[in-house]
């Protein structure tokens, strides 16, 4: 039981229709013999040896119906008339021309088929001629008319459904490519994510054990206690980015069933973690105030790491343009709007450029306020110093079912 079964799994979709026409074929062969030991109706002559030739022949043509059906009808046919002008039965051999003739309807046009299914008609009415005297020729007429008529409507409805099934299989790869394609996109699309956050952590991070590096080599041969709260400060800047460059890079190490490489992930940086932030940018020398002025909203995780990295890269900004300087962050609520500016004072070191355009941390800012339909404006402001502010729709659960804004520009203009 198994091993028949083993070996039609192994039989695959070429040869699997050879082994079926193969089988019909020795089958009608064998059934013609059979039919043709029995006494043939009056007037019919028993079939002999030239007459089991000539039905093994007629069902032997059929292994080859699917690769030339007409072909294979028309010799079928030929061998069907021989046998009745030798004065056989014709019933012996009807099945073989009746199974070509629905192989043709089935994979030919349909002017094609209709000759080919009058060819079984006249055949059988020339049969009845043949042996007239022992005939009703109305049975022959209605017989000739409504087995081939039979045979062609199932024929062309067979053909119709292979057909369409092709065409199914072939939308359903279509499909399937799509859905890989897409696939592939998100891929895309969260590398380039994951990558812009890393440029986010990299560029504070080193900004800060930069400015803690260079003030505790400046300080060491006189103020050794200052020296090693930076070198503190660098340690913890580092584990920090370290586990933030952590957390995003598991998501890269993924298997195949899609269960992390690893241990679970922290959550992304929100507005709880501002704080340690600014912390981090006041041990670096830029005294930087926190200035909520109402509550703000709660919200989606997505929209507070888009206002932690905003924040994130404009205190950068400050630590690497203007240096040592003050800083202030505030966040407020207006009108359904969310707004989060980020101002400094013009450090010793700050030289305003007001053709100065938007670099990678100003690009990624833009993309991350377009996501939730906000917009960034960046640039010096007239009594001084440098600003940043982000703008974004307050969420709500009544503009979109998903409680999230429409997508917006985005855009960051430089003033």
């Amino acid at each position: 039981m198994h091993a028949g079964s083993g070996l039609l799994d192994r039989l695959d979709g070429r040869y699997r229709p050879l082994v079926t026409d193969v089988s019909l074929a020795l089958g009608y062969v064998g059934a013609g013999l059979l039919l043709g030991q029995e006494q043939p109706p009056a007037g019919w002559r028993p079939v002999d040896m030239p007459g089991a030739v000539l039905t093994a022949l007629v069902g032997l043509v059929m292994v080859a119906r699917r690769l030339a059906p007409v072909a294979v009808f028309a010799t079928s046919s030929a061998l069907w008339i021989l046998f009745i002008a030798c004065g056989y039965w014709p019933v012996v051999n009807s099945m073989p021309a009746l199974l070509g003739l629905y192989t043709v309807a089935a994979t030919r046009r349909r002017p094609t088929t209709l000759v080919c299914a009058a060819v079984v008609g006249g055949v059988w009415v020339y049969a009845g001629i043949g042996n007239i005297e022992h005939s009703s020729m109305p049975t022959v007429l209605a017989q000739a008319v409504l087995f081939p008529a039979a045979v062609f409507v199932v024929g062309r409805g067979s053909g119709a459904l292979a057909e369409r099934n092709r065409q199914f299989a072939e939308l359903t790869l279509r499909l399937r490519r799509q859905q890989e394609e897409k696939a592939l996109q998100a891929l895309t699309e969260e590398r380039v994510r994951i990558a812009r956050e890393l440029h986010d952590v990299v560029a504070h991070h080193m900004s800060v054990i930069s400015l803690q590096a260079g003030m505790a080599s400046y300080v060491f041969p006189t103020d050794p206690a200052a020296s090693r709260r930076a070198l503190d400060t660098i340690a913890d800047t580092s584990r920090e980015a370290l586990e933030e460059m952590r957390r995003m890079l598991v998501l890269l190490r993924v298997d195949q069933e899609g269960q992390q490489d690893g241990a679970g992930y922290t959550p992304a940086p929100g507005l709880d973690l501002l704080e340690p932030l600014l912390e981090r940018v006041r041990g670096a020398g830029v005294e930087v105030t926190l200035d909520v002025a109402s509550s703000p909203p709660r919200l989606p995780q997505g929209m507070a790491l888009c206002v932690y990295r905003v924040v994130q890269e404009a205190l950068t900004n400050v630590l690497k343009h203007a240096g040592p300087t003050t800083a202030a962050v505030s966040i407020r609520t207006a009108r359904r709007t969310l707004v989060v500016s980020v101002t400094n004072e013009a450090g010793d070191d700050f030289r305003p450029n007001k053709g100065m355009a938007p670099g990678h941390g100003l690009i990624g800012m833009r993309e991350r306020a377009k996501i939730y339909g906000g917009s960034v404006t960046a640039g010096p402001r007239a009594l001084g110093g440098f600003e940043v502010r982000l703008t974004l729709p307050a969420p709500t659960t009544d503009d979109r079912p998903s409680g999230l804004p429409a997508p917006g520009t985005g855009d960051v203009p430089i003033r």
